[in-house]
Protein backbone atom coordinates (compact mmCIF):
# COMPACT_ATOMS: atom_id res chain seq x y z
CA UNK A 1 0.00 0.00 0.00
CA UNK A 2 1.38 3.38 -1.02
CA UNK A 3 1.50 6.24 1.46
CA UNK A 4 -0.40 8.51 -0.95
CA UNK A 5 -2.43 7.50 -3.96
CA UNK A 6 -4.19 9.89 -6.32
CA UNK A 7 -6.69 8.05 -8.50
CA UNK A 8 -8.11 9.57 -11.68
CA UNK A 9 -8.57 13.01 -10.14
CA UNK A 10 -10.42 15.53 -12.29
CA UNK A 11 -11.02 19.11 -11.17
CA UNK A 12 -13.36 21.39 -13.08
CA UNK A 13 -14.09 25.07 -12.48
CA UNK A 14 -17.17 25.74 -14.57
CA UNK A 15 -16.11 25.11 -18.16
CA UNK A 16 -12.40 24.92 -17.29
CA UNK A 17 -10.85 21.52 -16.60
CA UNK A 18 -7.80 22.19 -14.43
CA UNK A 19 -7.01 18.50 -13.88
CA UNK A 20 -8.07 15.57 -16.01
CA UNK A 21 -7.82 12.00 -14.71
CA UNK A 22 -4.54 12.52 -12.86
CA UNK A 23 -3.14 9.47 -11.08
CA UNK A 24 0.08 9.14 -9.10
CA UNK A 25 1.53 7.44 -6.05
CA UNK A 26 4.04 8.70 -3.51
CA UNK A 27 6.02 6.91 -0.83
CA UNK A 28 9.24 7.78 0.96
CA UNK A 29 11.61 9.96 -1.00
CA UNK A 30 11.19 13.20 -2.93
CA UNK A 31 8.68 13.40 -5.78
CA UNK A 32 8.77 16.51 -7.95
CA UNK A 33 5.83 18.03 -9.82
CA UNK A 34 6.95 20.16 -12.75
CA UNK A 35 5.28 21.72 -15.76
CA UNK A 36 4.30 25.06 -17.32
CA UNK A 37 2.35 27.72 -15.44
CA UNK A 38 -1.31 26.74 -15.35
CA UNK A 39 -0.57 23.04 -15.73
CA UNK A 40 -2.56 22.17 -12.59
CA UNK A 41 0.24 21.57 -10.08
CA UNK A 42 -1.07 23.74 -7.23
CA UNK A 43 -4.62 22.61 -7.99
CA UNK A 44 -3.44 19.05 -7.37
CA UNK A 45 -1.86 20.11 -4.06
CA UNK A 46 -5.17 21.75 -3.13
CA UNK A 47 -7.04 18.52 -3.85
CA UNK A 48 -4.60 16.48 -1.75
CA UNK A 49 -4.63 18.90 1.21
CA UNK A 50 -8.40 19.45 1.32
CA UNK A 51 -8.59 23.02 0.01
CA UNK A 52 -10.51 21.68 -2.99
CA UNK A 53 -12.75 18.66 -3.44
CA UNK A 54 -12.10 16.88 -6.74
CA UNK A 55 -14.94 16.87 -9.24
CA UNK A 56 -14.12 13.22 -9.93
CA UNK A 57 -11.65 10.66 -8.63
CA UNK A 58 -10.26 10.08 -5.17
CA UNK A 59 -7.23 10.69 -2.97
CA UNK A 60 -6.09 8.04 -0.51
CA UNK A 61 -3.60 8.45 2.33
CA UNK A 62 -2.39 5.26 4.00
CA UNK A 63 -5.28 3.51 2.26
CA UNK A 64 -7.89 5.90 3.65
CA UNK A 65 -9.97 8.14 1.37
CA UNK A 66 -9.32 11.79 2.25
CA UNK A 67 -10.69 13.73 -0.73
CA UNK A 68 -13.91 14.65 1.12
CA UNK A 69 -12.17 15.67 4.33
CA UNK A 70 -11.50 19.20 5.51
CA UNK A 71 -7.94 20.60 5.62
CA UNK A 72 -7.55 20.40 9.41
CA UNK A 73 -8.64 16.75 9.33
CA UNK A 74 -6.07 15.97 6.65
CA UNK A 75 -3.34 17.70 8.66
CA UNK A 76 -4.32 15.57 11.66
CA UNK A 77 -3.84 12.44 9.54
CA UNK A 78 -0.27 13.44 8.70
CA UNK A 79 -0.14 15.71 5.64
CA UNK A 80 1.27 19.24 5.91
CA UNK A 81 2.01 21.82 3.24
CA UNK A 82 3.63 25.13 2.46
CA UNK A 83 2.45 27.70 -0.05
CA UNK A 84 3.91 29.30 -3.16
CA UNK A 85 3.29 32.72 -1.59
CA UNK A 86 4.66 32.53 1.94
CA UNK A 87 2.01 33.05 4.61
CA UNK A 88 3.57 33.45 8.04
CA UNK A 89 1.66 35.15 10.82
CA UNK A 90 3.51 38.39 10.22
CA UNK A 91 2.82 40.01 13.62
CA UNK A 92 4.06 36.96 15.53
CA UNK A 93 7.65 36.02 16.19
CA UNK A 94 9.34 33.12 14.47
CA UNK A 95 8.94 31.07 17.65
CA UNK A 96 5.24 31.94 17.97
CA UNK A 97 4.62 30.97 14.34
CA UNK A 98 5.98 27.50 14.97
CA UNK A 99 4.12 27.23 18.27
CA UNK A 100 0.92 27.70 16.27
CA UNK A 101 1.66 24.43 14.48
CA UNK A 102 1.82 22.60 17.80
CA UNK A 103 -1.79 23.53 18.47
CA UNK A 104 -3.03 21.10 15.80
CA UNK A 105 -4.64 18.66 18.28
CA UNK A 106 -6.76 21.30 20.04
CA UNK A 107 -7.81 23.82 17.38
CA UNK A 108 -11.00 22.02 16.22
CA UNK A 109 -12.24 21.76 19.83
CA UNK A 110 -13.84 24.23 22.20
CA UNK A 111 -11.02 23.96 24.72
CA UNK A 112 -8.79 25.71 22.14
CA UNK A 113 -10.18 28.91 23.70
CA UNK A 114 -8.44 28.27 27.01
CA UNK A 115 -5.84 25.52 26.55
CA UNK A 116 -2.32 26.87 25.99
CA UNK A 117 0.37 25.44 23.74
CA UNK A 118 3.28 27.62 24.85
CA UNK A 119 4.47 25.85 27.98
CA UNK A 120 8.09 24.79 28.62
CA UNK A 121 7.71 21.45 26.81
CA UNK A 122 6.17 23.09 23.74
CA UNK A 123 8.84 25.77 23.63
CA UNK A 124 11.55 23.12 23.88
CA UNK A 125 10.03 21.34 20.89
CA UNK A 126 9.94 24.59 18.96
CA UNK A 127 13.59 25.29 19.78
CA UNK A 128 14.45 21.89 18.35
CA UNK A 129 12.50 22.55 15.16
CA UNK A 130 14.07 25.97 14.70
CA UNK A 131 17.51 24.48 15.13
CA UNK A 132 16.64 21.77 12.63
CA UNK A 133 15.76 24.31 9.91
CA UNK A 134 18.48 26.81 10.80
CA UNK A 135 16.25 29.50 12.32
CA UNK A 136 17.19 29.36 15.99
CA UNK A 137 19.04 32.73 15.95
CA UNK A 138 15.82 34.40 14.71
CA UNK A 139 13.47 32.81 17.28
CA UNK A 140 12.41 36.13 18.85
CA UNK A 141 12.30 38.09 15.57
CA UNK A 142 8.98 39.05 13.98
CA UNK A 143 8.23 36.86 10.99
CA UNK A 144 7.49 39.88 8.79
CA UNK A 145 11.08 41.11 9.14
CA UNK A 146 12.65 37.92 7.76
CA UNK A 147 13.96 37.84 4.18
CA UNK A 148 12.14 35.51 1.79
CA UNK A 149 14.67 32.70 2.15
CA UNK A 150 14.18 32.52 5.91
CA UNK A 151 10.40 32.88 5.60
CA UNK A 152 10.38 29.78 3.43
CA UNK A 153 12.30 27.92 6.13
CA UNK A 154 9.79 29.21 8.68
CA UNK A 155 6.91 27.77 6.66
CA UNK A 156 8.66 24.40 6.65
CA UNK A 157 9.26 24.57 10.41
CA UNK A 158 5.61 25.41 11.07
CA UNK A 159 4.54 22.50 8.86
CA UNK A 160 6.95 20.15 10.66
CA UNK A 161 5.38 21.16 13.98
CA UNK A 162 2.26 19.23 12.94
CA UNK A 163 4.38 16.03 12.73
CA UNK A 164 3.56 15.09 9.13
CA UNK A 165 4.43 11.88 7.35
CA UNK A 166 3.95 13.62 4.01
CA UNK A 167 5.17 17.17 3.36
CA UNK A 168 3.91 19.16 0.35
CA UNK A 169 6.22 22.02 -0.70
CA UNK A 170 4.86 24.52 -3.22
CA UNK A 171 7.81 26.16 -5.04
CA UNK A 172 10.14 26.21 -2.02
CA UNK A 173 13.04 27.66 -4.05
CA UNK A 174 11.05 30.55 -5.60
CA UNK A 175 12.81 33.89 -5.10
CA UNK A 176 15.95 32.35 -3.59
CA UNK A 177 19.53 32.94 -4.63
CA UNK A 178 21.49 29.94 -5.90
CA UNK A 179 23.23 29.66 -2.52
CA UNK A 180 19.95 29.83 -0.61
CA UNK A 181 18.43 27.22 -2.92
CA UNK A 182 21.36 24.85 -2.39
CA UNK A 183 21.08 25.26 1.38
CA UNK A 184 17.33 24.63 1.27
CA UNK A 185 17.86 21.56 -0.91
CA UNK A 186 20.19 20.17 1.75
CA UNK A 187 17.45 20.64 4.37
CA UNK A 188 14.81 18.94 2.20
CA UNK A 189 17.20 16.10 1.42
CA UNK A 190 17.88 15.61 5.14
CA UNK A 191 14.15 15.42 5.90
CA UNK A 192 13.75 12.74 3.22
CA UNK A 193 16.72 10.78 4.59
CA UNK A 194 15.03 10.83 8.00
CA UNK A 195 12.06 9.02 6.44
CA UNK A 196 9.66 11.80 5.50
CA UNK A 197 7.82 11.57 2.18
CA UNK A 198 8.00 14.84 0.23
CA UNK A 199 6.23 16.13 -2.87
CA UNK A 200 7.40 19.45 -4.22
CA UNK A 201 6.31 21.77 -7.00
CA UNK A 202 9.22 23.57 -8.59
CA UNK A 203 10.11 25.73 -11.59
CA UNK A 204 13.81 25.87 -10.72
CA UNK A 205 14.91 22.93 -12.86
CA UNK A 206 18.41 22.68 -11.41
CA UNK A 207 16.89 22.50 -7.92
CA UNK A 208 14.33 19.86 -8.95
CA UNK A 209 16.61 17.72 -11.10
CA UNK A 210 19.34 17.54 -8.45
CA UNK A 211 16.97 16.91 -5.55
CA UNK A 212 14.04 14.75 -6.64
CA UNK A 213 14.15 10.98 -6.90
CA UNK A 214 11.26 10.96 -9.37
CA UNK A 215 9.46 13.60 -11.42
CA UNK A 216 5.89 13.89 -12.68
CA UNK A 217 5.32 16.37 -15.50
CA UNK A 218 1.90 18.02 -15.78
CA UNK A 219 0.76 19.84 -18.89
CA UNK A 220 -2.72 21.28 -19.42
CA UNK A 221 -4.04 19.35 -16.44
CA UNK A 222 -2.80 15.95 -17.53
CA UNK A 223 0.28 13.86 -16.78
CA UNK A 224 2.64 14.18 -19.71
CA UNK A 225 5.45 12.01 -18.36
CA UNK A 226 6.96 10.58 -15.19
CA UNK A 227 10.26 8.99 -14.33
CA UNK A 228 13.72 9.62 -12.97
CA UNK A 229 15.18 13.09 -13.60
CA UNK A 230 17.59 11.81 -16.26
CA UNK A 231 14.68 10.17 -18.10
CA UNK A 232 12.59 13.34 -17.98
CA UNK A 233 15.46 15.43 -19.34
CA UNK A 234 15.59 13.18 -22.42
CA UNK A 235 11.82 12.94 -22.94
CA UNK A 236 10.96 14.57 -26.28
CA UNK A 237 7.40 15.46 -25.28
CA UNK A 238 8.62 17.17 -22.10
CA UNK A 239 11.33 19.05 -23.98
CA UNK A 240 8.78 20.37 -26.47
CA UNK A 241 6.13 21.26 -23.90
CA UNK A 242 8.24 22.60 -21.07
CA UNK A 243 12.01 22.25 -20.88
CA UNK A 244 12.75 23.66 -24.33
CA UNK A 245 15.73 22.94 -26.54
CA UNK A 246 19.20 24.41 -26.48
CA UNK A 247 19.64 26.48 -29.63
CA UNK A 248 22.72 25.73 -31.67
CA UNK A 249 24.86 28.47 -33.22
CA UNK A 250 23.09 30.05 -36.17
CA UNK A 251 19.73 28.41 -35.40
CA UNK A 252 16.71 30.68 -35.78
CA UNK A 253 18.50 33.37 -37.79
Amino acid sequence: MSLLEVRDVTMRFGGLTALKQVSLVADQGILGLIGPNGAGKTTLFNCISGFLRPTEGEVLFQGQAIHRRRPHQIVALGIARTFQIVKPFSDLTVEENVLSGLGKPIYPRLHAFWQRTDGPEARARVQGLLERVGLLPWAKVKASSLPIGLQRRLEIARALATEPRLLLLDEPAAGLTSGEAESLAALVRQLAEEGMAIILIEHNMRFAMNLCHRLVVLNRGQILAEGRPEEIQRNEAVIDAYLGRVRTEGEGR
